[in-house]
């Protein structure tokens, strides 16, 4: 789950399941391939399992590329998002936030309108990765963009973000921002601990060979149908297997019709090493006719086949040739799969599947050469034999019905029975690849080469066995084994890789041996770094023999099933190799496929004998089973080469009786199964008491003539496990289930020294829901030959027969005096359907108690009249086994009728012991003295501010959230990465807390305590019910002491509880509540934005600032203060609701909190009004409490019986304290003012050191509240920061509120002349005379404002790369001087209706452009300068160098808010397109003249040379013009002076040929003419 962090970008919901392997990803892309996408097209989803994944894009840097148009996208499955287009950057800052379900994929996209986008860089992260941060995030990190497919020009840019993943519950931990200053990226680069900065790419190879043993059957709906209809037996699977890595994904091609398809590919993936994604996924699909099905999915964690030490001892990922087994849903022929999600990967697989031989390898690119393995080397198959005898098999499921039940036992295929090795087709050993055949007989008939070893059958199930119905419980029904034991024999073919699974074990018993060895500090210590370096060897990924699988076959149907890892099993003759449960008989609980409902999840008990080893140990087989058996084989059979046969069944003619003692107490915290909130709990034949949660039984149970088989010894050391089952009693209907423990009895032997047992607390589970504790003990007592008179004695049985537990056993009991503070019930909801109006609350504690006085109008005071009550119980002197306190509420009606309301229980009585107070030092002592700080107050001047920031709240807000910076604490602005002016009243502080302030002072119980009251059943597992289920609080306290002798309080006859309590009347209160900003909103608009306003109520009063809503915010800066009248207790809930307002259709929720204002009025932490950091009289930090400090110091000392306050000059003594400091200030000229208020506050903020009474007081502070919505339980919406002021009416009448509103931007003008430009790039080239020149322009604008940008005029045909411009920018924009940004509210697009308030940091962007007519233009440079720190400017141009921008110190920079005016010489800077580095181009001779805007309206000028304060227009030589608009300027310029002569010399040889021509083509005509003429 990833919650991406406040500020800057974009926030994601998605689902994030331990299965999954999602990549997060970031590109960054131009927009034109993703312009269909839009962010109001997709919305949030929320999925099964609650989580939230939030991305934050801050910025990017070093993009590569020229003038590009960056532009985020975020991929999430099939999901896209992305950030808006930041147009002519290399550098965009983004601000932006959006939505996604799933997981998420991040790429840089470089816009262009006319080719579409292209990728400049991606990055991809598991979420998993993220989830295991602390914090579950990573904060403000530099994410390293690369492009796999141009993996040889390295880092393509980085790209700023927050990302993160809140399930519920989770908390983020604050964390602190870097400075925005010159920060290090390459020390601060999104990857977990200990990654190399710099990551080498590599190639990731998953080799797939083969699969065998996968189902036979095509898992596809028409196959089924053609399987069902027309018989069809062949193999009809298609296997292909599918492999995904890091959001990649690659097959293999498709066998058709082969259950043992091989293949012999590899899929090839390209990432950076080591990997952001740990986990591999494989998949083995079925190609179907109309769509594929998954057969089986595994995953391959990379950490766990690595190691990441450094030197010989480390080693890349690498994994086979090995064979990893497949387990998915049954293998049912069953026309649907009722568990396909199984072989999807969720959840356990509940049957083997099939088994696949891959190799994953890992070549690093800057490594040496990489061999491919030519072929797999065949493997030596060896025979396994896996044995088991059935003992017991009880608890089933009456469900199940009373059909014939048969135990299955399994190991890969083998065992079978639906489609496994079919019978009968022997087994044919190894073929010429080493692979077995299938085809070991399986049930009772066997035939062939698979029997010679043996001359019986090989059985893989039980004989059926009609179920009876088990004495005393007729929910359960059990097989009625008696001495008669079935036992299973399968014979199995696997690779000979058992060591392996011999040393898996050795270090799993090392680990065990330690822990038993844990006796001291150091000894603990080292076998918690033990465990946690070796914790992954236990697990092995390279896979031997498949896990062993017992089904329940009810009528040859599956029903319940039990997986065991076969290295739990195997035989070794070492015994530290040996599995823990080979040879042993162990109880199994079997369970349902897939998912489980809540509740009681177990549908059988079995204990069994289970042995699994290489045929060659067989005769080892029956070595451990219990003594005093007889094997019984079939009629016929013979020994093999292997020894005696297998047995058929065991049977035990020797028994052992013992005698079960359970000595239930009592039980706690059991869960409600009646509507009332309460349960009637009772376990199996034990009595049943009414209305309780927390049931003290004292009882014990007998169960006589219990026969085990086997050595006494054997079963002392391990006992059978007793279940035990806890119930809801129902007058109507059968009892309902609400828990169940497991225990193992302690086991006395006959002969054996008899001790009793110790009681203790057992956990109880409904399902797996934790279901509370059962207090009790048990013991198997073995009764000797001559009888259980010899047993311990028991205590007599009561008229009922019911045992009590014996007073050996039971606790030590003392009386002890409950004191109970009753003060009020809050929030009562409707019972049955009517309101409270007359409740009542009743005590109980080991089955005594008290009732309070009845409230007789819960709506005009809910306080009770009487405050303390007491009561004496008798309670155990060990306080771990003291008993719960239940509350009780009950609502008095008509007619004497009584209704419950809610309770609760309290498991833990230690908190409320008495502990008294240590007596403070004797008086006699001289007084502590303690010298407070004397502090200069320094005097503000104009100078320590720039003349446009005031000294207001907000400043003394700002100089908080800096010192909050320094020490590490974390303001929610600096969370956005918000930057701050430093201000002068760096000592004029508040506190910031990052969480709500009953967090910071113990929820303000330190006079009472707040209890919630339950009502309704509480059986779901996510606790999706909890916020219904609550309905009401008991606000009160208890006080528990051993009761005196004489039978008094000892404290004058007044109840301890109540020292020190206020009476609790109604108090009229004005309450001031300020609200300064929400961060981190959940978007409640289809875009992705929120429209947040602020509503408050307060008992009947609702205020709605539906006015004041800030569009399209998710960080919304709010400044608002709200005045209200209350009256306490009725008044007393305030809750702040954050709305999303709509024009059209009702206002969404987005959160809301809730505060208990009357837990902070009384408490001693003094939380009505915070203790400023120094006191003023007037002024922005002016003293806003209503009662002075000295006031507010008497009080407290009369209020704790203090002596004092003394006050003298210099100092004021407190007890046996003395604080000195200043009391004399200078008024004025004339004189001093002796004032104790500054040393009285002073002592205030120091009262938690006075001894004895001394506590801290709330100082001036801002609380940041978490927002939680109900539709979304224990899910952060947001967080506000607020704070509250509570005034009482009786006192003096405060000053005004403070101000807080926001501060309202300032409008600038920026005025850019551009004067003249030189060396600038020459683009075009003449093609006449080759000559290079550019036709060059300057377009600038301020970041933000790109609607505003501006353009010079051309200079046409530079030849040297000067230009002259005299052009005018004019650039009006509102700023925040104290955050440095710049604010723009414009609309995001044509549909929106209100404008988007950003804030971005101050930027100039200049760039120079070559002019094209018939193409687009040529980008030549460019010049981003920020505005508050940009380098300062070269007198000429000749010493304008590149290095002014790429190597600037801080101390060379200057802010045009301190300098107002500037001209220079600044460097033209353009990136390469194919290497990193940055090259000149050009130099810009500009002038920058910041104004305010009222003195831009006085003295305006004009834009470009226009009036007023016109530009001359520049002197630009003769060339500078357009060929197209003068073309005759164009051939005298470009070509008459070039070519002069040549241009004459052709003029006069055309002229010549002409009248050659002429001459020619004339000449025979004249002659004709001449002789004509002349013969007439």
């Amino acid at each position: 789950m990833i919650y991406l962090g406040q500020g800057l970008g974009l926030q994601l919901v998605l689902d994030y399941n331990s299965h999954h392997s999602w990549p997060l990803a970031l590109l960054a892309m131009d927009d034109e391939s993703c312009s269909s996408i839009r962010a109001g097209e997709a919305t949030s989803i929320c999925f099964i399992s609650p989580s939230q994944i939030a991305i934050t894009i801050i910025e990017a840097r070093q993009l590569v590329g020229e003038n590009i148009d960056p532009v985020v996208i975020i991929e999430i499955g099939d999901e896209k998002k992305q950030t808006t287009v930041k147009e002519g950057t290399n550098s965009p800052f983004y601000n932006e936030v959006s939505y996604t379900p799933s997981c998420i994929f991040l790429q840089q996209v470089m816009h262009n309108k006319l080719i579409g986008s292209i990728l400049i860089g991606s990055f991809k992260v598991d979420l998993g990765t993220v989830y295991n941060e602390p914090g579950h995030q990573f904060c403000d990190k530099w994410a390293v963009l690369t492009d796999p497919a141009d993996i040889r020009t390295g880092t393509k840019g980085y790209l700023k973000c927050d990302i993160s993943v809140a399930g519920k519950g989770d908390t983020l931990q604050a964390t602190q921002k870097a400075s925005d200053a010159e920060e290090q990226i390459e020390k601060n680069l999104l990857i977990p601990k200990g990654f190399p900065s710099e990551r080498p790419w590599a190639r990731f190879y998953v080799r797939i060979y083969k699969a065998e043993g996968l189902p036979k059957m095509n898992s596809s709906i028409m196959a089924n149908v053609t399987k069902a209809f027309m018989g069809d037996s062949k193999d009809l699977v298609d296997p292909f297997v599918v492999v995904t890595f890091a959001g990649l994904m690659g097959r293999t091609t498709v066998q058709k019709n082969c259950a043992d398809p091989v293949w012999h590919e590899q899929v090839v993936f390209k990432e950076m090493f080591p990997p952001l994604c740990r986990r591999v996924k494989i998949q083995v699909w079925d190609e179907g006719s109309m769509n594929d099905v998954a057969l089986a999915t595994h995953f391959i964690d990379l950490k766990k086949i690595s190691n990441e030490q450094d030197g010989d001892k480390g080693f890349l990922p690498t994994f086979g040739p090995a064979w990893i087994n497949l387990y998915g849903s049954p293998r049912n022929h069953t026309l649907m799969d009722d568990h396909q999600e199984l072989n999807e990967g969720y959840g356990e697989g509940v049957s083997f599947r099939g088994r696949l031989l891959i190799e994953l390898a890992v070549e690093i690119l800057s490594g040496g050469p990489f061999d491919v393995l030519p072929e797999v080397h065949e493997e030596q198959f060896e025979e396994f034999l896996l044995f088991g005898a059935f003992f017991e098999a009880t608890m089933i499921d009456r469900k199940v019905g009373d059909k014939p039940i048969s135990f299955e036992v399994s190991v890969g295929n083998f065992g079978n029975v639906i489609d496994g090795v079919s019978p009968g087709a022997g087994s044919k050993k190894k073929g010429h690849e080493g692979e077995e055949e299938e085809g070991t007989p399986l049930l009772h008939e066997g035939t062939g080469e698979s029997s010679h070893d043996f001359a019986v059958p090989l059985v893989s199930t039980t004989h059926p066995e009609k179920p009876l119905i088990t004495e005393g419980n007729r929910n359960y029904l059990y097989l009625p084994y008696d001495d008669k034991k079935p036992c299973v024999y399968i014979k199995s073919f696997w690779g000979d890789q058992t060591f392996r699974l011999y040393y898996s074990n050795v270090l799993e018993k090392m680990a065990h041996l330690l822990v038993s060895l844990e006796s001291t500090l150091f000894t603990s210590l080292m076998v918690f770094l033990m465990l946690k370096s070796h914790a992954c060897l236990f697990f092995k990924p390279q896979h031997t023999v498949p896990d062993v699988f017992i089904w329940m076959l009810s009528n040859n149907k599956r029903v319940a099933y039990t997986r065991i890892p076969a290295k739990d099993l195997l035989y070794s003759p070492v015994a530290d190799q040996r599995g823990k449960h080979c040879g042993k008989i162990k109880t199994h609980f079997l369970k349902l496929p897939g998912k489980r409902p809540p509740g009681w999840n177990v549908h059988g008990k079995v204990d069994t004998y289970l042995w699994l080893g290489s045929a060659k140990y067989a005769h080892t087989i029956l070595d451990n089973l219990p003594i005093g058996y007889e094997t019984e084989t079939p009629s016929g059979a013979s020994s093999g080469h292997h020894g005696s046969p297998p047995p058929v069944s065991l049977v035990y003619r020797t028994k052992n009786v013992f005698q079960l003692r359970v000595h239930m107490y009592q039980a706690r915290g059991l869960i409600a199964a009646d509507s009332s909130g309460l349960s009637d709990p009772f376990a199996k034949v034990t009595f049943i008491i009414q209305q309780t949660l927390s049931p003290t039984w004292n009882q014990m149970l007998l169960f006589n003539n219990i026969v085990l088989h086997g050595d006494g010894k054997e079963i002392a050391e391990f006992p059978p496990v007793i279940v035990v089952e806890l119930y809801d009693d129902d007058a109507v209907g059968k009892s309902e289930y609400i828990g169940s423990t497991v225990a193992a009895p302690v086991t006395t032997l006959a002969g054996q020294k008899y001790e009793p047992p110790k009681l203790s607390y057992h956990p109880v589970y409904f399902g797996n829901i934790s279901g509370g504790d059962l207090l009790a003990a048990f013991e198997l007592l073995q009764i000797s030959n001559s009888g259980p008179e010899n047993l311990p004695p028991v205590d007599p049985a009561d008229a009922s027969m019911i045992y009590p537990v014996p007073a050996n056993i039971r606790p030590v009991l003392s009386k002890y005096r409950v004191e109970v503070l009753f003060w009020g019930l809050r929030e009562l909801k409707k019972v049955q359907l009517l309101s409270v109006d007359r409740p009542q609350v009743l005590i109980e504690c080991a089955s005594k108690g008290v009732k309070s006085c009845v409230i007789q109008s819960y709506k005009n005071n809910p306080n009770f009249n009487v405050q303390a009550d007491w009561f004496e119980v008798e309670l155990p002197e060990n306080e771990l086994l003291h008993p719960p306190l239940s509350i009780c509420v009950v609502d008095w009606r008509a007619f004497g009728r009584s209704t419950l309301v809610g309770t609760h229980t309290i498991n833990c009585l230690k908190q409320f012991l008495y502990k008294p107070k240590e007596l403070p030092a004797s008086p006699a002592k001289e007084p502590d003295i303690v010298e407070i700080d004397k502090s200069k107050k320094k005097k503000r001047t104009i100078a320590d501010e720039s003349a446009e920031n005031v000294i207001d709240w907000w400043s003394k807000y700002y100089a908080s959230v800096q010192k909050g910076q320094k020490v590490g604490t974390l303001g929610t602005l600096c969370m956005q990465g918000v930057q701050f002016v430093t201000h002068p009243c760096k000592s004029m502080v508040l506190n910031i807390y990052d969480g709500d302030l009953e967090s910071e002072f113990n929820n303000f119980e330190d006079w009472v305590k707040t209890f919630e009251l339950f009502r309704g059943k509480s059986t779901d597992e996510d606790h999706s019910d909890y916020e219904d289920r609550i309905v009401g609080k008991f606000k009160g306290c208890f006080c528990i002491y051993k009761s005196p002798e004489d039978g008094c309080s000892g404290d004058g006859g007044q109840p301890r509880i109540l020292q020190g309590i206020p009476p609790n009347h109604s108090v009229k209160v004005l309450i001031r509540v300020y609200i300064v900003a929400a961060f981190n909103l959940s978007p409640a608009d289809p875009d992705g934005k929120s429209d947040p306003y602020i509503v408050l109520r307060l008992g009947k009063t609702e205020i709605k600032d539906r006015d004041n809503y800030i569009p399209k915010q998710l960080n919304p800066i709010f400044g608002r203060s709200f005045e209200i009248q209350a009256t306490f207790p009725k008044e007393s809930l305030l809750s702040v609701l954050i709305y999303d307002h709509d024009m059209i259709g009702s206002d969404d929720l987005i959160g809301e909190t809730k505060i208990d204002l009357e837990n902070r009025f009384y408490s001693r932490h003094r939380a009505t009004c915070g203790l400023q950091s120094q006191y003023e009289i007037e002024g922005y930090n002016a003293w806003r409490d209503a009662t002075k400090p000295t006031e507010i110091l008497t009080k407290l000392c009369k209020d704790n019986k203090l002596s004092g306050p003394y006050m003298q000059p210099g100092k004021i003594q407190v007890g046996d304290k003395v604080f000195t400091g200043q009391t004399v200030f200078q008024a004025d000229e004339n004189g001093n003012l002796e004032s104790y208020e500054h040393l009285a506050l002073k002592v205030l903020r120091s009262w938690n050191d006075i001894p004895g009474v001394g506590c801290k007081l709330v100082p001036e502070h801002i609380e940041t509240r978490p927002i939680y919505h109900k539709d979304k339980p224990g899910m952060e919406q947001g967080r506000v920061q607020m704070w509250v002021d509570m005034f009482p009416k009786d006192m003096p009448l405060p000053g005004p509120p403070v101000d807080i509103s926001p501060r309202k931007p300032k409008g600038y003008e920026l005025r850019v002349i551009i004067w003249n430009t030189e060396d600038v790039i020459l683009e075009d080239e003449n093609i006449f005379t080759g000559q290079k020149s550019s036709d060059i322009y300057v377009k600038g604008w301020v970041k933000g404002l790109e609607d505003d940008r501006q353009e010079t005029d051309v200079h046409y045909n530079s030849l040297t790369g000067e230009g002259n411009f005299n052009w005018r920018f004019v650039f009006p924009f509102h700023y925040l001087p104290a955050e440095k940004q710049v604010v723009v509210s414009k609309r995001e697009n044509i549909f929106s209706l209100e404008k988007t308030e950003r804030k971005i940091p101050a930027e100039l962007v200049l760039q120079v452009w070559d002019f094209e007519r018939l193409s687009s233009d040529d980008f030549l440079g460019s010049l981003e300068m920020n505005l508050n720190g940009f380098p300062r400017a070269a007198k000429t141009a000749k010493g304008c160098d590149i290095n002014m921008v790429v190597a600037t110190s801080e101390e060379n920079k200057i802010s045009i808010f301190q300098q107002k005016r500037v001209r220079g010489w600044w460097p033209f800077v353009k990136a390469g397109e194919l290497t990193e580095f940055e090259k000149k181009g050009g130099k810009v001779e500009a002038e920058f003249h910041l104004v305010t805007a009222e003195e831009a309206e006085k003295n305006p000028v004009g834009k470009a040379r226009k009036e007023p304060e016109p530009l001359e227009k520049p002197n630009r030589p003769d060339t500078s013009f357009s060929w197209f608009v003068n073309p005759f300027k164009c051939f005298f310029y470009l070509i008459w002076r070039n070519y002069k002569k040549y241009i004459i010399i052709a003029l006069f040889l055309l002229i010549l040929v002409v009248f050659l021509v002429l001459f020619i083509y004339t000449l025979p005509g004249a002659i004709s003419r001449r002789i004509v003429v002349g013969s007439s």
